[in-house]
């Protein structure tokens, strides 16, 4: 399944123009989604659906997919039937995501509209309310998860329970989304934000590293920027990330060789399938490069996250790559070349036997 990464816009507290401008340069980023929220409708109900209209419309000429979050109260206050959602059509989104659900019954009757609105369902709860929707055969193809931000520091989802609710929707074969938050944006749909993230050991992460981490778990599809508006940086730096394979952002020696930088940078890497406690070994290269010079360098004593390649005094190890798990005495037989970046070692206990990794330069 395509791995996407998307944007939110709260039309009700910003402009119309503003909103476009953005849309504009999350595209050129390659941004596919846009959140929206359609919560509150209270004040100038008139021109704030006009609004929304004009900028769903841009957002669709711009190639970008737009799901409007609602509750049971706007289905009220705008006279809507949940076996009727023209007028979801009308304003030309390309979904509604429920962030308060029903019984279960309306859910399936919803699926099955005849304007092919996606229905996206609250992930992060830990009640049956998935399973219950489906006792009612829903129209599964039309039915996505999408998991709640959480503008209060402290009260995201801790990692555990994320995952638990996450589970549920991906062994159903949902596409599942869930929100990161930037360290730039300033608003969101209330007056308090704090970050915008879903999991709340993210809240303070850098963009890029939270994303790594969603992506990582091969439970989320979709990757979307909870608060608004996130830099150009930060976009930039998400349409960079390999979606599919697990790259660690590093920092290299200085003095570091030509042929330690082309193996570091340029040679594929894997995680060998015979598991040490100590490290993650990538031992391809020590073939290829097999009686190339690999002088002693920077031999000090090695700590988690660093990046290590055997020299000459390690004999058929030479040029081998591997990844520390554990500090470890150095015996002078293995150079220091690089370090992970201190917020990304964590990301170390994603990478399983046989998985494929990367690295990069901040």
């Amino acid at each position: 399944m395509e791995k996407r990464l998307g944007i939110s816009i709260y039309p009700n507290h910003s402009t119309l123009e503003r909103d476009q401008k953005y849309i504009t340069l999350a595209a050129s980023y390659g941004f596919k989604r846009i959140f929206t929220c359609l919560l509150s409708v209270d004040k100038n109900k008139g021109k704030i659906l006009a609004d929304f209209k004009k900028t769903i419309g841009f957002a669709r000429e711009k190639g970008m997919e737009v799901i409007a979050d609602i509750n049971p109260r706007i289905f009220n206050e705008l006279n809507i039937s949940y076996n009727d959602l023209s007028f979801f059509a009308d304003l030309g989104a390309h979904g509604i995501r429920l962030d308060i659900g029903y019984t279960g019954h309306e859910e399936a009757i919803m699926s099955y509209n005849p304007y092919h609105l996606k229905i996206e369902l609250n992930m992060s709860n830990a009640t049956k309310y998935v399973d219950n929707i489906m006792t009612y055969q829903p129209n599964t193809q039309q039915l996505l998860g999408c998991h709640n931000f959480y503008p209060h520091r402290y009260s995201g989802l801790s990692y555990p329970f994320f995952i638990d609710c996450s589970k549920k929707f991906k062994e159903l074969g949902m596409r599942t989304a869930a929100f990161v938050s930037s360290q730039d944006a300033t608003f969101g749909p209330w007056p308090i934000v704090e970050g915008l993230p879903t999991v709340e050991m993210h809240r303070n992460l850098p963009i890029q590293v939270q994303a790594k981490h969603l992506f990582a778990t091969d439970l989320i599809d979709d990757v979307m920027i909870g608060n608004a508006y996130a830099s150009e940086r930060e976009l930039q730096r998400l349409s960079q990330l390999n979606k599919s394979k697990l790259t660690f952002d590093i920092q290299v020696e200085e003095g570091i060789s030509d042929l330690e930088k082309t193996i570091i940078f340029e040679e594929p890497h894997f995680y060998r399938g015979d598991v040490s406690d100590y490290l993650i070994r990538s031992t391809q290269s020590r073939v290829k490069y097999r009686g190339s010079e690999f002088k002693p360098f920077n031999t000090r004593d090695i700590k988690r996250g660093d990046i290590l390649i055997e020299n000459d005094l390690y004999g058929q190890y030479a040029g081998e790559l591997q990844i520390a798990l554990k500090d470890m005495e150095n015996s002078g037989k293995t150079n220091v070349v690089g370090h992970i970046l201190a917020e990304e070692i964590f990301l170390l206990d994603y990478l399983n036997p046989w998985g494929k990794f990367a690295f990069a330069t901040s």
